[in-house]
Order: structure tokens, then C-alpha cells, then sequence
């Protein structure tokens, strides 16, 4: 047994950290499916999915609040402290991201949904679907292997991400002759884009975290 193992024997089972990652990914699980699902409905079926979008973004703040709040009465924690900071900041920051590309929609009133934005939000679902798996996988802190698998898929999306986004602004400047559509959708895709590098910097965190315990 080694001394991570030992420690982690010796302290109490977390009561407060895991279940705010738990309600922070689901959370993001759900806020990633309502914009996928936006994109996939009429122009004038979207603003419901939009204003959802508005309060699980809120919801997400309100518990990385919450988890700096516990960070600042607990003297123990599950694992150090400046990664359980960095671990909500991540998943806040994919949260930030597809709220921002939500709004970019809305406020550009966006027409017309091309399949690049289609596959993008499809790709951050998926992203966020394996995130709430390794919070989950995390818990235990020695499931090194299905971590590290998890987070090897999470930057294979990415790169998928950044390829989808390449294209995509290829062909907004080849194809598209209003300036103004340009800036729109380059905005648009910009915004999924980066939410995809968020999800990888969460993937980052949660590798660095399981090599700390390993």
C-alpha cells in the first residue's frame, strides 16, 4: 500500500466536493443537450431552449460560489486544494463558453443553422458526457486507467473540434458574400470551438489530479 493509499484510507469519505462535481457535471451535461437540441429545432421554437441555456449556466456559477465557499471552511479535503479550484473553474469554463455561443445565436438572430454548428455541439455533448463519467470515475481515486482513457477521447473530440471549426470558417469566406453573416457565424463557431478547448482543459485537470494519486 502506498502512502496516497494509506492517506486516503485514513481520511474521511468526502461528503461535501464530489457531490458539488457531480451537480456541476450534470448540470453541463444538461446545459450541452439543450443547445444541441436548439440548433435542431425552427428559429422560432429556439428562445425556450435559449432561456434554459440562461439558468443552467446560472446554476453551474452558483455551485462553483459554493464550492469556493467549502474550500474556505475545509480544512480537509478530498484532494489538494488548488485542483479542486481548478477542476470547477474548468467545468464553469466549458459552461461560460456554450452559454456565450447560445447567446451569440440569439443576439445575432441567427437564421439559418449549418451542420458545422450542428457537429460542433454534438461534439461538446459528447464532451461533456465523459466528463460527467470521469467526476464519477474520480471519486474512488484509483481508477487511474478508465481516467486516463476517458480524457485520451475527451482531446480526440477536441481535435475533432478544432478541424470541424477549421473547415467551417474556410467556407464561411470562400462561400459567404454578406459581411455581416461572416461575422455571425464566425462568432458562433469561435465561441463552440472554445468550448471544446475548456472540456480539454477539464480532461487536463482531472489527469493531473488521477497522476497525483496514482
Amino acid at each position: 500500500m502506498t502512502l496516497n493509499n494509506i492517506f486516503q484510507f485514513l481520511v474521511p469519505k468526502d461528503k461535501k466536493f464530489f457531490p458539488l462535481f457531480e451537480q456541476a457535471a450534470s448540470n453541463l451535461i444538461v446545459l450541452a443537450q439543450t443547445l444541441h437540441d436548439a440548433v435542431n429545432v425552427p428559429k422560432d421554437q429556439r428562445e425556450e431552449y435559449f432561456q434554459k441555456i440562461e439558468e443552467l449556466e446560472a446554476i453551474i456559477e452558483e455551485i462553483t460560489h459554493k464550492t469556493h465557499l467549502e474550500l474556505s471552511r475545509n480544512f480537509i479535503t478530498p484532494f489538494d486544494r488548488e485542483d479542486i479550484h481548478s477542476l470547477i473553474k474548468a467545468i464553469d469554463n466549458v459552461a461560460d463558453n456554450i452559454h456565450g455561443a447560445a447567446s451569440r445565436m440569439r443576439l445575432y438572430q441567427v437564421e439559418k443553422i449549418t451542420k458545422s454548428i450542428r457537429k460542433l455541439t454534438e461534439i461538446n455533448l459528447e464532451a461533456c458526457q465523459l466528463i460527467g463519467i470521469a467526476i464519477k470515475e474520480l471519486k474512488d481515486l484509483t481508477n487511474h486507467k478508465s481516467i486516463n482513457d476517458i480524457c485520451k477521447k475527451i482531446n480526440k473530440l477536441e481535435s475533432k473540434a478544432d478541424s470541424v471549426f477549421d473547415k467551417a470558417v474556410a467556407d464561411i469566406f470562400e462561400n459567404e458574400t454578406d459581411a455581416k453573416n461572416v461575422i455571425k457565424y464566425k462568432e458562433v463557431l469561435s465561441a463552440l470551438e472554445m468550448a471544446s478547448d475548456k472540456c480539454k482543459s477539464v480532461a487536463n485537470v482531472l489527469e493531473q489530479i488521477s497522476v497525483k494519486h496514482s
